[in-house]
């Protein structure tokens, strides 16, 4: 299955150089471009992408606007595309707000070329691209200058279950990947996928960013945590 990508930054000679690496390979397919957030909320409308590249930072509308527009569409459209966001800083209040309104991750813009092609696939395929410590760090550090206690609703929503995805929960917070889960807690890795499901079924939540998210604005997770 060919995934199709829309690379929306503000600097032209970077959209090109991601569409030709992109391009070059057999399963990824560049369906198009747009030099901002607003042109790039039309591009994703018309050519229906399974993963968007958008830039945090770009005149007309910023990346987290456009984001917001994609990933909550109006009534009628139903293509919601996976949001990977592009950045140059190592943390970006930008990029925290953009998982919270629903984006899979971010990468930062230098990153080598491999990371960006295993980033495209991995998030069309449906997981949150937060392995990266500079990841959990970005987390850590806006969720400890926005601290949020629990909530009476998150914390009925957490109540709904069970003491093992509750766990399984506090993990994927804390940037351990489905094998570090699995390992940690004695089960089989599949096992463990079947718990992620279960958690983000049962907490009304997109993927794994927004059950990161979700950890830290709730109280179930501190920032201490997340390097334990």
């Amino acid at each position: 299955m060919t995934i199709r990508v829309n690379i929306v930054d503000d600097q032209a000679m970077v959209r090109a150089g991601f569409a030709a690496l992109l391009a070059a390979q057999a399963d990824i397919d560049v369906v198009g471009e747009a030099p901002d957030g607003k042109q790039g909320v039309e591009v994703a409308r018309s050519t229906h992408p399974d993963v968007v590249l958008m830039d945090v930072r770009m005149p007309e509308m910023d990346g987290l606007a456009a984001a917001r527009e994609i990933l909550n569409p109006p009534v009628g459209v139903t293509h919601l595309p996976k949001v990977l966001m592009l950045t140059t800083f190592d943390v970006d209040d930008y990029v925290y707000e953009a998982l919270r309104a629903g984006a899979s991750g971010f990468l930062l813009k230098d990153a080598p070329p491999a990371d960006l092609i295993a980033a495209v696939r991995v998030v069309a395929a449906g997981e949150a691209l937060l392995a990266p410590s500079v990841t959990r760090r970005l987390i850590a550090d806006f969720a400890a200058s926005k601290p949020a206690p629990r909530a009476d609703r998150a914390a009925l929503r957490l109540n709904g279950l069970t003491p093992r995805e509750t766990e399984v929960l506090e993990l994927i917070a804390r940037g351990l990947s489905n094998q570090e889960i699995a390992g940690r807690l004695v089960l089989a890795e599949q096992t463990v996928k079947t718990h992620i499901g279960r958690v983000l079924a049962k907490l009304d939540l997109r993927d794994r960013a927004q059950a990161v998210i979700f950890a830290y604005e709730s109280g179930l997770v501190t920032p201490g945590d997340a390097g334990r």
